[in-house]
């Protein structure tokens, strides 16, 4: 397989997506095939910036939060993912458009709707061609995440748990595009499920380059 493939992996803070992404690009490696490993906000120097800015700086309204990570995405989708697909890599990424989404859209009750259209106009809608969702409830992604690290983290359970929603709500209404994994299975089994999903899709063959 020569074509260029784009993967996500959403979910709420602590799910385990940052393993997963690791697991599966070592997987995809071993394959054969490129694979480029990103996240957002981050996955640029552009994208570093705003990431610092956004979740670690002081106080951003809402509506700036929300422009600012379509702006990290503008940035990375042109600099980054379509050049890495177009030399037929395989793109995965912590995070991506469905996270500004639920976050901004649902958890900061910005609207979904304006979110994603937003979003949508950023990334000039380019799509995965499949997304993750590790999902795990909320109080265990507080558990694992201990020490919290940034903004968003800070937030209690109740935006956690909108937030959470959304990602299934999301996933429920296109189930071919996406993939909800119980985030408290083993790692291994997690994997599993995510390999053989691709497989089954015909987005990965195993034992071909």
């Amino acid at each position: 397989m020569t074509d260029g493939l784009f993967i996500a992996f959403e979910g709420g803070d602590g799910a385990g997506k940052s393993t997963q992404v690791r697991l599966l690009a070592d997987a995809l490696g071993a394959l054969g095939r490129e694979v480029v490993v990103t996240r957002q906000p981050g996955g640029t120097p552009l994208g570093a910036a705003i990431r610092d800015l956004v979740l670690h700086g002081d106080h951003v309204s809402p509506r700036a939060e929300a422009l600012l990570f379509a702006a990290d995405k503008a940035h990375h989708v042109d600099q980054l993912i379509r050049p890495a697909m177009g030399r037929g890599a395989v793109v995965v990424t912590d995070r991506y458009t469905d996270s500004s989404v639920a976050y901004q859209g649902s958890g900061r009750d910005l609207g979904a709707v304006e979110v994603h259209d937003l979003q949508m106009w950023a990334v000039d809608s380019l799509v995965p061609d499949l997304t993750v969702i590790v999902d795990v409830p909320s109080e265990e992604g507080r558990r694992r995440r201990g020490e919290v690290h940034d903004r968003l983290e800070s937030e209690g359970d109740t935006f956690h748990d909108t937030v959470r929603q959304h990602f299934l709500a999301m996933a429920q209404g296109a189930p071919e595009r996406y993939l909800v994994v119980d985030g408290t299975a083993s790692p291994e089994a997690i994997h599993e499920a995510v390999l053989g999903r691709l497989v089954a899709s015909g987005l990965v063959e195993v034992g071909s380059p």
